[in-house]
């Protein structure tokens, strides 16, 4: 006969509600325990990439700012230079070029040009005024506001031709006047190589880019390489200075011709015009139409 008694069930039954919550609380300190380590490495990865696209954003918004600032700013420089254009009353074919004063990083042109509109068969006056920068992925950008500012009338039109005759006289008049090697210095001054450079040492001036000038040639060769300083003082240091030189003083005395051979005065008109290759006679008998024509096939 088996005996059963009450206090060892009241045992088992508490041991039995202490295993059920010791395994309640080791479930829950399952659940609650840390990242394994491909957990950890996927959310490190996918944290790397959401970290990437946004500095991409940032980068390319900042650079889009930028710019957007360099473009305004040389339209405002190129609108500036459009304004001076509009305002002057006299305007005449010419390029100016220059950096901008407010904005150093910024380069401007001012070109004032004829052009010949097909349309209406007119030539006109335009300006363009252009601003370059560069931005920030290294590349050079333009910024062009162009504005026809008045037509040309044939009498205009020639004057533009002859300015553009008197400018390449100018040039020619000019580049003649230089020498570009020590040896040929040398060989205009009728001396040696190593005399005209001892005039360089002694004081005689050449351009910027080392080209010599014929009449300071001229000078220490007639002073025996040293000239006092009233003549030193009337040598031509710069372009800008021979060009201000009277055309009579660039070119060299040619003698005068006896009375009986000199020719008579002839009539301009009946010259020839080197860059429509007509007399200006005929010239001034072309309409405009035939003139323009004529001048499309020649430049």
């Amino acid at each position: 006969m088996k005996f059963r008694s009450k206090n060892t069930d009241v045992v088992c039954m508490r041991r039995d509600k202490y295993h059920l919550r010791w395994v309640r609380q080791a479930v829950i300190r399952r659940k609650e325990r840390a990242f394994s380590l491909v957990e950890a490495a996927t959310a490190v990865i996918i944290l790397a990439i959401v970290s990437a696209v946004v500095v991409v954003v940032i980068n390319n918004c900042i650079t889009s700012a930028a710019d957007s600032q360099l473009r305004m700013q040389a339209f405002e420089v190129a609108r500036e230079n459009m304004e001076k254009l509009l305002a002057s009353d006299v305007v005449k074919e010419t390029t100016d070029f220059d950096t901008s004063d407010k904005y150093p990083e910024i380069k401007w042109q001012t070109v004032v040009e004829p052009f010949y509109e097909p349309i209406t068969n007119r030539m006109w006056i335009r300006g363009v005024c252009t601003a370059e920068y560069t931005d920030t992925n290294g590349e050079t950008q333009t910024v062009e506001l162009t504005h026809w500012l008045t037509d040309v009338t044939k009498a205009q039109l020639l004057q533009i031709i002859a300015n553009k005759e008197k400018q390449k006289e100018e040039v020619t008049s000019i580049s003649q006047q230089l020498i570009t090697t020590l040896e040929e210095a040398a060989d205009y001054a009728g001396v040696d190589v190593q005399t005209v450079q001892q005039w360089v040492d002694n004081g005689m001036a050449t351009l910027e880019d080392g080209s010599f000038v014929k009449k300071n040639l001229d000078l220490f060769r007639e002073n025996s390489g040293n000239p006092p300083t009233e003549v030193r003082n009337q040598q031509i240091k710069s372009e800008v200075e021979l060009a201000e030189l009277p055309k009579e003083t660039r070119k060299p005395a040619e003698p005068k011709k006896p009375a009986e051979q000199e020719t008579p005065t002839r009539d301009w008109l009946n010259d020839i015009d080197p860059v429509t290759g007509r007399t200006y006679k005929e010239i001034e008998q072309l309409s405009f139409e035939q003139l323009w024509e004529l001048l499309k096939t020649r430049i």
